[in-house]
């Protein structure tokens, strides 16, 4: 494996900007931040809890595509529009991901991409013997 290995899946939405999905490296997979959008047309789902089963189901492919799992993931960070949203996005989250649960950071942001209400990335390790797409 290179250093550095772009992962693209067309089952989650594209990159709206000048970034990958994520990037395979050392070991490990870096996402890119996913809001609650479909893959196929870039709308987002309606509520904060919608919008991050979707976005976690859009990482869910992001890291198959990559080799790796949620059951991976050894770092998440969400990002919230408000945080009165943190315990509704907790109860999301504890659907899709079991314990021994990632580290993780849950931050207030001002205002989020296409005005999602919650965006997360992660950090996972990479499958082993697994290749990235290019």
């Amino acid at each position: 494996m290179t250093d550095r290995a772009q992962v693209q899946t067309s089952t989650a939405p594209a990159a709206i900007g000048p970034y990958s999905q994520a990037i395979r490296a050392g070991g490990f997979v870096f996402t890119a931040g996913q809001v609650g959008a479909e893959p196929s047309d870039g709308a987002l789902a309606d509520g904060v809890a919608a919008q991050a089963d979707r976005a976690l189901r859009n990482l869910a492919a992001v890291l198959a595509e990559a080799g790796s799992s949620f059951d991976r993931v050894v770092k998440t960070t969400i990002f919230l529009a408000d945080m009165a949203d943190f315990v509704a996005v907790n109860d999301v989250y504890s659907k899709h991901l079991s314990p021994p649960y990632p580290a993780r950071s849950t931050v207030a942001v001002k205002a989020l991409p296409k005005g999602a209400l919650v965006e997360i990335e992660m950090v996972a390790l990479a499958g082993e013997g697994e290749s990235a797409s290019s």
